[in-house]
């Protein structure tokens, strides 16, 4: 049964790698035109050598009522490894089970130490998309793109 999952954990990232490119620099680029629906909060390890890989969890909040959800990824670009906590804002989102699915990432950012910073762009296919400012701490530099599969339950 696990091998079963990981597979299709795998199918899924390369599907959003495969997604990942010129539009979502676009996407980086621009702001929701739409006020946010939810707030989020994430914490998550980063280790790059050009390939990237990150697992973590975070709280969604979202109608007065606060969600725990994991995370995991695959990408490219950057080299190092880092723990990163995130925050921000979450648009788009109408109803719960659409936070859950593969997101597309794009993210910059740096970390020596304890000083770091960056920001990240991500959005699934149910057009749920999440604003975020990141800090860092590690000793990283990144720039890239990831798929990662994010679902709600501890």
């Amino acid at each position: 049964m696990r091998v079963q999952s990981f597979s299709r954990l795998g199918r899924r990232l390369a599907t959003a790698l495969m997604l990942l490119g010129s539009p979502m620099a676009a996407f980086a680029q621009s702001a929701p035109a739409a006020a946010p629906s939810a707030s989020v909060y994430i914490h998550q390890v980063q280790i790059a050598f050009i390939g990237s890989g990150e697992m973590g969890g975070g709280t969604l909040y979202f109608q007065g009522r606060s969600y725990p959800f994991k995370l995991g990824g695959l990408g490219i670009g950057g080299i190092g490894i880092s723990t990163i906590d995130a925050d921000g804002w979450v648009y788009n989102l109408y109803r719960l089970q659409d936070f859950n699915g593969v997101y597309g990432q794009a993210r910059t950012g740096w970390a020596v130490g304890q000083h770091g910073g960056g920001e990240m762009w991500l959005q699934n296919s149910n057009g749920v998309i999440l604003r975020l400012k990141a800090r860092r701490e590690g000793l990283s530099l990144s720039l890239g793109a990831d798929g990662m599969v994010v679902r709600l339950g501890a």
